[in-house]
């Protein structure tokens, strides 16, 4: 009943869409796009471990067998969301009445409400993000076949990307920055921007490979992947309410596009995560990480608010600095950096990365030393031979479980996407009053 009825809601909504606003469909294509992933996951699950894609959860007592890359089902379900939404965002406020032969002779105005229906200039860029999407999908699904090691799987992304960068190239082609009013004081200059020229372009490649490859690296946890995609999601709807309901004109535009895309993602995104939530009954396998991160990093770069897209991603961009001792080799780096699950009392433990077998660099000796009094990590020594024999492993994780010792495995996930939801907000907050302070104005017009 709840069923029908929600999509009875989700067709009246795509009903008056197309003379209203495209939030309204990217609402209904939201409702549709839950629905759907949450019917097909049930069913399509054996199929995976019939070939093979399965994994076990090694945090649960016997280590039951779990179907692995249920993700792609999300992303195949988002990708066709997009499909659909075409004639549902472009239809614009125009009719067009033709005699026959492809010829367009007259049209008449059939809205009143064009001012918050989706231009049809925005298409190409639409089209680039779909472009991007589905090449990130097929990248991912090609590293849950094969196993790719990071080494040949970090940069794909950055190729998916092209797609994007070569319509951002042709459509708005801007690459330049503001300078801070305090360094254009300190410096004495009236110039208000720099142009980067192709560093630009660089930069938009390297958050197109950060943002896929930091979810996927704040990982091991059930729920933890797509937990922390929802939270994004739903900081990104307040900050996209913010400028839709007190922005410019021009910034509502970008805003609006920027809606369209996560709205319909939030709600594959809860489908997946009922089912991947602990205790999971699925893994969502890398094809989510690529395709979750890719989403963001398109509606930063197409919408010009790359910088404050990566401001949403701090805990991720810790996670990912805080674990570069281990990634580049500094520190021994396990293949599964995972807290360590106690069957006895059902709690997790933060993960150690031995020392005496795969001793760290000599210069990161010190480094530990200094961290574990930070409380970052915690160490254990050998008083006799005073050395180190182990560390905790670095993820945020376990720093979580560090901090706060050990706790069940849905209360630690809880704790991280709390803690991913309070630095959001803050992001926002910094974003809209520190950013106006520091360059002068702000595109929120009661600043």
């Amino acid at each position: 009943m709840l069923q029908n009825a929600l999509l009875a809601v989700a067709i009246t909504l795509l009903y008056f869409s197309r003379h209203y606003s495209p939030l309204l469909a990217a609402i209904g294509f939201c409702i549709i796009g839950y629905q759907v992933t949450d019917a097909l996951i049930p069913r399509v699950s054996p199929s995976f471990v019939k070939i093979g894609l399965f994994g076990k959860d090694l945090s649960k007592p016997g280590r039951p067998v779990i179907p692995e890359s249920i993700g792609a089902v999300s992303a195949m379900v988002y990708l066709f969301l997009l499909f659909f939404y075409i004639p549902f965002l472009f239809y614009k406020y125009l009719v067009v009445i033709t005699s026959g032969g492809g010829h367009r002779d007259v049209s008449v105005m059939e809205s009143t409400h064009d001012e918050y229906l989706f231009p049809h200039g925005k298409m190409s860029e639409y089209l680039s993000a779909v472009l991007c999407l589905q090449s990130i999908v097929i990248l991912g699904m090609a590293d849950d076949l094969f196993d790719l090691r990071w080494r040949h799987k970090f940069f794909l992304p950055a190729i998916a990307a092209i797609p994007l960068l070569v319509v951002y190239y042709v459509d708005f082609g801007v690459t330049y920055v503001l300078i801070p009013d305090i360094i254009r004081k300190w410096v004495d200059t009236p110039r208000t921007a720099v142009n980067l020229g192709g560093f630009y372009y660089l930069y938009m490649a390297s958050m197109a490979i950060f943002c896929p490859n930091s979810i996927n690296i704040l990982a091991g946890v059930n729920g933890l992947e797509v937990g922390q995609s929802v939270v994004l999601c739903i900081i990104s709807l307040i900050n996209d309410s913010l400028y839709l309901t007190l922005g410019t004109e021009a910034s509502k535009e970008a805003h609006r596009f920027s809606a369209i895309l996560i709205i319909p993602f939030l709600g594959v995104a809860l489908a997946l995560w009922k089912w991947n939530k602990w205790p999971s009954k699925v893994f969502v396998g890398d094809t989510f990480c690529y395709f979750a991160g890719m989403i963001f990093s398109v509606v930063g770069i197409l919408g010009h608010f790359s910088k404050t897209t990566l401001l949403l991603f701090i805990p991720q961009t810790f996670n990912f600095a805080y674990s570069s001792p281990q990634l580049f080799g500094l520190v021994p780096c396990p293949r599964h950096r995972m807290p360590r699950f106690n069957e006895n009392d059902g709690l997790m433990y933060p993960s150690r990365a031995d020392l005496i077998e795969h001793p760290p660099q000599k210069v990161m000796v010190p480094v530990l030393k200094i961290l574990h009094a930070l409380k970052l990590i915690d160490i254990e020594t050998d008083i006799k031979k005073n050395m180190i024999i182990s560390c905790t492993n670095m993820t945020l994780i376990n720093l979580v479980l560090v901090w706060f010792g050990p706790m069940r495995e849905d209360k630690l996930c809880n704790r991280i996407l709390t803690i991913q939801l309070a630095v959001g907000l803050l992001a926002i907050f910094g974003r809209h009053v520190v950013g106006s302070l520091i360059y002068g104005h702000d595109n929120i017009q009661f600043l």
